[in-house]
């Protein structure tokens, strides 16, 4: 031991040694086992990443597949909601007609309605002119004691219901 009083000696010959033996281990865990090891955790990196790869893939397409759905969910409801209306618009313009084709027969049986009336009341002024007409004839001819004669009759029968016709109108 060459030196000084100091408990640890410093033997550079063993330093050396020791830093040689150190550098031979690395080589040799490097060679021997770092290598090995990384080749092993690739591989298992590669295994997780492939499902993880897939799985993006397939969420990559599910929202693509869900934005294809929403898109034509959307026209779907466009296309619904314009058959709906054309529908109602349909549906409105029939009802017009509808309503349209009742007034005008409504008003067609009115008018027909009003014919029928006044030639009712034509037939019954003609039918009382009528019955008038003979019972007067008959008042007239037992008041005057005689007999009236045909033609003397119908004058009578025209003269009066000239006069009531004139008093109705």
């Amino acid at each position: 031991m060459t030196g000084t009083n100091l408990l640890v000696s410093l033997d550079w010959q063993t330093i050396i040694v020791q830093l040689i033996n150190l550098g031979i281990q690395i080589l040799l865990f490097k060679k021997l086992l770092y290598k090995p090891v990384m080749d092993i955790i690739a591989k298992r990196q590669g295994l997780v990443d492939g499902p993880i790869e897939e799985a993006n893939k397939a969420k990559d397409e599910a929202l693509s597949m869900k934005k294809e759905y929403e898109e034509n969910l959307s026209k779907a409801n466009e296309e619904a909601s314009r058959i709906v209306q054309e529908a109602t618009q349909t549906a409105n313009l029939k009802s017009e007609k509808i309503v349209e084709k009742a007034k005008e027969e409504a008003a067609a049986l009115k008018q027909q309605a009003s014919v029928d009336i006044e030639q009712q009341r034509k037939r019954a002024l003609n039918d009382a002119k009528d019955e008038i007409g003979s019972m007067a004839m008959e008042i007239a001819g037992k008041v005057i004691g005689r007999e009236i004669s045909s033609s003397d009759q119908e004058k009578l029968i025209d003269e009066f219901i000239q006069n009531v016709g004139e008093t109705t109108i």
